[in-house]
């Protein structure tokens, strides 16, 4: 499955990129949701994961440009963030994230919530 990351720092994106390598997947990394934005609608992916803090955009912006374009089934979203503030998580989900977590986070929490993501997905693929 086709995966990407929208985060800025270099070391965590390396760090969730291993990870969901390790499971298989395949990882695009974009440094900044203008780029994401930019390269979205040919990289063809099952799964977009975006840091809640850009240097160009808030993150919950990025997640509502997406929306403009992909519903929640065709794209779903996971906002990540090391911000613990309530109302970041639910400025996120207001902007069309499927899901939240919270850095640091346990890796069988994020393979779980990617597997689950990608079965949404899955099921509107197969509805066609």
């Amino acid at each position: 499955m086709k995966i990407a990351i929208v985060e800025q720092d270099e070391l965590l994106s390396d760090l969730v990129s291993f990870r969901l390598e390790l499971l298989g997947h395949d990882v695009a990394v974009w440094s900044t949701a203008q780029n994401m934005l930019a390269k979205l609608d040919e990289a063809n992916l099952d799964v977009l994961i975006v840091d809640t803090h850009q240097a160009d955009m808030q993150g919950w912006e990025a997640i509502q440009k997406v929306r403009h374009t992909y519903s929640g089934e065709q794209l779903p979203i996971l906002a990540f963030s090391i911000d613990t503030d309530l109302g970041l998580v639910e400025q996120a989900y207001k902007a069309g994230a499927n899901d939240y977590l919270i850095i640091p986070f346990d890796p069988a929490v994020l393979q779980s919530k990617i597997e689950a993501l990608l079965m949404l997905r899955h099921r509107l693929v197969g509805a066609k």
